[in-house]
């Protein structure tokens, strides 16, 4: 195993530790709980960067009334240690304290994005993350911040934030990683009993559907993907579905019927009170001529 990263939990520190960084620096912005979808985003960054930062931090404001940010697992010694195996140098593991030492009264706004697709289901909750992202930006300094792509909004919007606020940062989005049944890793697999994991399975069986129909276009990948969902909502325990939408990976409007190109086909739904999300990049052909 690799040296063990420095862990720094204070603005003081963090500055000390990134000035004597050297070189340049890559950071991985996490919730802690790390899984290997975590791990493949600190070996991109390693990729990227000199030296490879994580930060650890629930973040209270992307959670919204009756969510689960007091049940949402704290594993950092676990942690600490996937970072050590992966080669991260830096965690930066502060408390509510040192990135709200008061309540914060500028934040920023996520604007329309953010009440689309994710946004409808958990209202503010784009609000709350690209405000602390921001705080992470201006306090860490990277040059380059590693993200995955399960989290498509989130990573699109992250992209439009640092376009609109000109941040000097490179924004990177990383592969879903999945376990062996196609179930999208995620910390709040954990929740799941094994007969919720089985219902869950429907999300990426649904999205496979959607991408083999594709040809057909969005009429066609829509329905492929809902005949899945709606046999899950029959499941016991059911899938509640949240949403399926297919939908422009820039702006997560969704795409007009005649749309070619780069798609988003994203779905969310719960099972018991497990709130999932999994999405596939898509490429649209042409239609064909008539």
């Amino acid at each position: 195993m690799s040296a063990m990263p420095a862990v720094v939990r204070t603005r003081e520190e963090l500055a000390e530790a990134r000035a004597a960084a050297g070189g340049s620096l890559a950071l991985v912005p996490t919730m802690g709980a790390l899984h290997e979808g975590h791990r493949s985003l600190i070996r991109e960054a390693r990729r990227r960067a000199d030296v490879v930062a994580v930060s650890v931090f629930v973040n209270p404001l992307q959670f919204g009334p009756g969510e689960d940010f007091d049940r949402y697992p704290r594993t950092f010694d676990a942690d600490l240690r996937a970072c050590a195996e992966e080669g991260a140098a830096l965690v930066f593991a502060p408390g509510r304290e040192v990135m709200y030492p008061t309540e914060p009264q500028v934040t920023v706004r996520s604007g329309p994005m953010g009440a689309r697709v994710e946004g409808v289901t958990r209202p503010g909750h784009f609000d709350g993350m690209l405000t602390v992202v921001l705080k992470l930006f201006n306090l860490v300094r990277p040059d380059v911040a590693v993200f995955g792509q399960k989290d498509a909004q989130q990573l699109a919007m992250i992209r439009r934030m640092v376009l609109d606020l000109n941040l000097p940062v490179e924004v990177v989005g990383a592969p879903t990683v999945r376990e062996p049944d196609g179930l999208a890793l995620s910390s709040r697999n954990r929740y799941l009993s094994a007969d919720e994991r089985a219902t869950a399975l429907a999300l990426s069986r649904a999205l496979r559907a959607g991408a083999d129909a594709a040809r057909g276009g969005p009429e066609a990948i829509a329905g492929a993907a809902r005949a899945v969902l709606a046999e899950a909502a029959t499941a016991e325990p059911p899938l509640t579905l949240d949403y399926l939408v297919l939908v422009d990976p820039a702006t997560f409007l969704e795409v007009a019927d005649a749309h070619t190109g780069p798609a988003v086909l994203a779905a969310a739904g719960r099972v018991g009170a497990t709130h999932l999300i999994d999405n596939l990049p898509l490429d649209l052909g042409a239609p064909p001529e008539r």
